[in-house]
């Protein structure tokens, strides 16, 4: 077994990772941006190393770093979370070639499954039929309108190398066709550093279910069940169970048996999530997430089985303990996605410092944070605060603990979904079972969401009150290496120190308040400001152009979501004030208009 594992994340994985480390007698080092020195992963690591840069291209993505990071403190392994670069065969050979272990797949199944149009030749080569589309990719738009005429409307368009919903549009006509091309065409670009698309059809009513599977490096393979991740938002998965109502025995063990067939035809071995659509008893691939999922939780509740161990384990060559005859399941689990984000507001994200968390107790109740009160939510990352995991004897006990864990659980400083998912689990159609993809969008009453108190106003410019003490402890870099040491200092300088962290550059700085509007990005007559903070990704109107009353002008990313920032009135654009790629706060002004 390692002695020394770097982990190549952040937040809420980040820890998770470490803490099984730390069970197995394993030493840590994370690694952290600009924003993320004093963040909750570093904090609990053994080591520290500090990338630089804010953005995870200058950060997170640079795996160049993270190899030099393991030479200074000689981890042996590297594991790489979910997102970033979990899924990055580059970085695999990088590791590689760096005599470091990647505890995840082979580079060689990354590149076969990673890509979505060669996971479905694979799929196809194994038996596993995928949604009726293409493996070529899209060159022009005339390609996708003669598809939906063969195939029938609607029609998903998809980055190959997208994923979480990024890069994917659905042309719902014809006329659809061209921009939602160029859409998941942009997005690919610009998330995944590639714009190649296929086509396939777009099902109406599906279940999303995925089929968690171990294999080792010995040609061992299970199947540990299914997890239903259905009630989806913008292709973003809120809630996430296992068993799923929908899935009989049968199904599951057909599911099981084509999703190893899958991974054995590409030589995978450690954890992988086969995804499938299931509609009127029928199942389609889908795609293979070549890494450990967000949801793997209730997975490891209802098996009794920890998947960061288990991945460990075999990384360092260990032959699977068990086969199928001994997966057994016991209970219900159920995963909710705690989010930084305004439901009553179109899911505006809601960065900022976290004042205060409670945190949930009691039989079956855990919850994965990657914050601590006191730790701000950044726009430059996702806006996952944690993820709530609760397990009942059965669906009706874990459904009603998850409720009761969700009165108990307050985050102050931020607004989150929490007033969403227990709408979501009251509903008739959940109690039911009777969730596809789409229901949460088309049947859910968004407008009856009892919203989450407002964000508590910060006791000072970021909520932390001086404490009149001379001891500190402190964190120093040496050659880019983290400390924790304990300073004395007067108790002027305490105070100044405790008023708020200066962050190298990574909090913005104050700016006066405004009227932040909706999301037409309203102001001062004319002025059209950005609702949230963020980066800006497209400026769409120039000085001189005539707009409409809601054309969008700007669009604006915060935590990985695009943002279309709309003129509250029409007439022409006199001002342009930012320009692509500007980072601008809540309330900076965007455009003019008169």
């Amino acid at each position: 077994m390692f002695q020394k594992v770097l982990i190549a994340n952040r937040g809420e994985i980040a820890v998770r990772v470490m803490r099984t480390c730390r069970e197995l007698g394993i030493a840590t080092v994370a690694v952290y941006s600009d924003f993320d020195r004093d963040a909750k992963h570093v904090r609990y690591a053994d080591e520290a190393v500090h990338l630089g840069g804010n953005l995870p291209a200058e950060s997170y993505l640079r795996g160049d770093l993270i190899i030099e990071a393991c030479r200074t403190t000689g981890a042996e392994a590297v594991h790489p979370g979910y997102g970033f670069l979990a899924e990055n065969a580059a970085f695999v050979q990088q590791v590689s070639d760096a005599g470091v272990a990647f505890i995840g797949p082979p580079e060689a199944a990354i590149v076969k499954m990673g890509d979505k149009v060669s996971s479905r030749i694979c799929a196809i080569e194994a038996d596993f039929a995928p949604v009726p589309g293409t493996t070529d990719p899209i060159s022009a738009a005339g390609e996708v309108i003669e598809f939906g005429k063969t195939h029938g409307w609607p029609v998903a368009i998809k980055a190959s190398y997208g994923g979480g919903g990024k890069g994917l549009r659905v042309a719902r006509g014809p006329e659809d066709a061209p921009e939602a091309l160029a859409a998941a065409e942009r997005e690919g670009e610009s998330y995944f550093g590639n714009g190649e698309c296929y086509m396939e059809r777009y099902l109406e009513r599906p279940r999303h279910i995925e089929i968690q599977i171990l294999g080792d490096q010995h040609g061992n393979y299970v199947y540990l069940g299914e997890r239903d991740c259905s009630a989806q938002r913008r292709h973003q998965k809120v809630v996430e169970e296992t068993p799923s109502p929908a899935v009989d025995d049968d199904l599951r063990r057909r599911m099981g048996e084509a999703a190893i067939k899958v991974a054995a035809h590409v030589g995978y071995f450690n954890a992988g999530t086969v995804e499938c659509l299931v509609q009127d008893g029928e199942f389609w691939f889908l795609e293979m997430n070549t890494r450990l999922q967000v949801e793997h939780c209730v997975t490891e509740q209802v098996y009794g089985l920890d998947l960061v161990a288990a991945q460990l384990r075999i990384a360092a060559g260990e032959k699977l303990w068990f086969d199928q005859g001994d997966v057994v399941r016991r209970g219900h689990s159920i995963e909710l996605r705690i989010n930084a984000e305004d439901p009553a507001e179109g899911f505006r994200p809601s960065p900022g410092r976290i004042t205060s968390l409670r945190v949930p107790g009691g039989p079956g109740v855990r919850l994965d944070a990657g914050y601590d009160a006191g730790d701000e939510v950044s726009q430059f990352y996702d806006n996952l605060v944690g993820k709530l995991v609760v397990t009942g004897e059965d669906r009706e006990q874990a459904r009603h603990r998850a409720l009761r864990a969700l009165t108990e659980l307050e985050v102050g400083g931020v607004t989150t979904n929490t007033a969403l998912q227990s709408q979501i689990l009251s509903h008739p159609d959940f109690v039911a079972g009777d969730v596809t993809t789409k229901w949460l969008e088309t049947s859910l009453d968004s407008d009856a969401i009892s919203l989450s108190p407002a964000p508590a106003v910060p006791a000072g410019d970021d909520g932390a009150e001086p404490e009149p003490t001379v001891e500190r402890s402190a964190t120093v870099e040496v050659g880019g290496r983290r400390f924790d040491v304990k300073v004395f200092l007067p108790e002027s300088e305490v105070a100044a120190a405790t008023a708020g962290p200066a962050a190298s550059g990574a909090r913005m700085a104050k700016r006066p308040k405004r009227d932040r509007g909706g999301v037409t990005g309203g102001g001062a007559p004319g002025e059209v400001h950005s609702p949230m903070r963020g980066t800006v990704l497209k400026v769409l109107v120039s000085e001189g152009a005539e707009v409409a009353a809601g054309d969008a002008v700007v669009v604006v990313e915060a935590m990985k979501m695009e943002n279309n920032v709309s003129s509250p009135s029409g007439g022409t654009v006199k001002k342009v004030a930012v320009s692509e790629g500007d980072t601008v706060a809540a309330g900076d002004l965007l455009v003019v208009v008169e």
